[in-house]
């Protein structure tokens, strides 16, 4: 309760005020109380969110001191939280009446409009509030956010840049700056940002920490490691910045190191889904399906809608022989989330591996129903075709594929191997020829998939003028 001094009131007094408020209220005892502990007495419950509590303390100061401007605005935070923002605004504009100069009145009227939605109207009366304002970094946050909720990030960035400039130890101004470097792209000047902060405030856990996070949109992952290593130095017990380090350390493949310190976090905050989710993937990259499946188990049972944890259970399944099995799984993330063609396509894939070439086709079908951003889902749908003797429509799906991806080298290979096959000889070397000059270091991909056309003499003449 630390946050009442500044007011006047120390811990023991405002505990004793409380006491003898919720006296009145629990036993009808009248007692005295001025404003300025009322104020404090409703901000408290306001903030614990006890709003049964909250209207009492504002009843009763609205009864006894019915001209105070404060307890009137007060009483419109209050309203806004029970959504009554049209009667919350009507008070506001009371007071504007009485009071024009009130900084509570602007602020709390732009988190109402804010509430409502009505950007513009909240961003005009933070700036009324700008020059009211004891603490401009309040605003300058304030004015931030509302920018951000605006889809306006430049102008987020450059109110947060104001809010750390009048207070260099904001945390909110310095975390949500990160976030605006990130939205306009602009991760080179966050790195030179965040070492600049750090040179005048070199034990901000935050600051390094945002430095890491800064690194590692740079893909430079070795020094956002060394970031999150001073932010960890410096506060230990911060579990974001063990687990950024264990995402940067799962980038470089260091996959044991990244599942030690992901492991570390569970020291500094309960279990979460997520990062049992992640020491899963570890272990599958790792080719420890086995443990790979205990972790992703244990995601599940925190939070059974996470559909990729589903999902790479089956496939852990998959990998270790288990396919019947696996095939549940594949199906419990389609069900969660049937509209992702990543699920599909797995789904297709294991369809095709049981032998089940129907289901796979459809499932092919789906997944480019959903507009999958991949060439290599027209390959393997074409492969299926192909090898269920589906020879035409193994055909028509390369077609369909080159006119979504028209510069695909591994297209036209396919589309080559199979116009050769049906008898369209010439046809099938300009396919070859199309092919070749996109990318002839490609040309393997023939005899991986047919392997009897390296004693095919054209073809290799073909692939030979290319060499050269």
């Amino acid at each position: 309760m630390s946050e009442f001094e500044d007011d006047g009131m120390n811990d023991k007094e405002f505990e004793e005020t409380l006491r003898r408020f919720e006296n009145m209220i629990n036993t009808g005892e009248v007692s005295f109380f001025d404003v300025d502990e009322l104020e404090e007495i409703i901000d408290y419950y306001m903030q614990w969110l006890n709003y049964e509590m909250s209207k009492k303390a504002i009843d009763y100061g609205v009864e006894h001191y019915p001209y105070s401007t404060i307890l009137k605005i007060k009483k419109a935070q209050y309203l806004s939280t029970q959504h009554f923002t049209h009667e919350a605004l009507n008070l506001l504009n009371e007071v504007e009446q009485i009071e024009h100069n009130n900084f509570d009145l602007y602020m709390s009227r732009g988190y109402i409009y804010s509430q409502m939605g009505l950007g513009e109207q909240a961003i005009e009366n933070f700036k009324k509030a700008i020059p009211l304002a004891e603490f401009k970094d309040e605003v300058y946050v304030a004015l931030g956010i509302e920018f951000l909720n605006e889809d306006k990030p430049d102008d987020a960035l450059f109110y947060f840049k104001k809010a750390i400039k009048t207070n260099p130890k904001n945390e909110t101004a310095l975390n949500e700056i990160s976030l605006c470097f990130d939205l306009t792209g602009k991760s080179e000047e966050s790195i030179t940002f965040f070492n600049n902060y750090i040179e005048n405030n070199p034990y901000s856990y935050y600051a390094w920490f945002n430095l890491g996070l800064a690194y590692g949109r740079m893909n430079l992952f070795e020094k956002a490691i060394d970031a999150y290593d001073y932010s960890i130095a410096i506060n230990e017990q911060f579990s974001s910045a063990y687990f950024n380090k264990a995402n940067s350390l799962a980038q470089l493949k260091r996959f044991q190191d990244a599942i030690d310190v992901y492991k570390e976090t569970f020291k500094y905050e309960d279990a979460d889904p997520i990062t049992y989710y992640y020491i899963g993937e570890c272990y599958e990259n790792s080719e420890n399906f086995e443990n790979a499946l205990v972790y992703f188990n244990k995601c599940v049972k925190l939070d059974p809608a996470n559909a990729d944890a589903w999902l790479a259970i089956g496939v852990c399944l998959d990998s270790l022989n288990r396919l019947t099995e696996g095939i549940h799984y594949v199906k419990k993330a389609i069900e969660i989330n049937p509209n992702e063609a990543e699920y599909w396509y797995v789904f297709a894939e294991v369809q095709q591996k049981l032998g089940f070439q129907e289901e796979a086709a459809l499932a092919y079908q789906r997944v480019i129903e959903l507009d999958y951003q991949e060439f290599d889902v027209w390959l393997d749908y074409s492969k299926l075709m192909h090898e269920a003797g589906y020879f035409k429509e193994a055909l028509e799906v390369i077609q369909e594929g080159i006119k979504h991806f028209p510069d695909v080298s591994l297209l036209y290979y396919r589309l080559g191997i199979l116009l050769l096959e049906s008898g369209h000889k010439q046809d099938a070397m300009s396919a070859f020829e199309n092919a070749l000059r996109l990318d002839y270091k490609e040309h393997e991909c023939i005899f991986e998939y047919a392997p009897a056309l390296e004693k095919n003499k054209e073809l290799l003449q073909l692939i030979n003028q290319y060499k050269r």
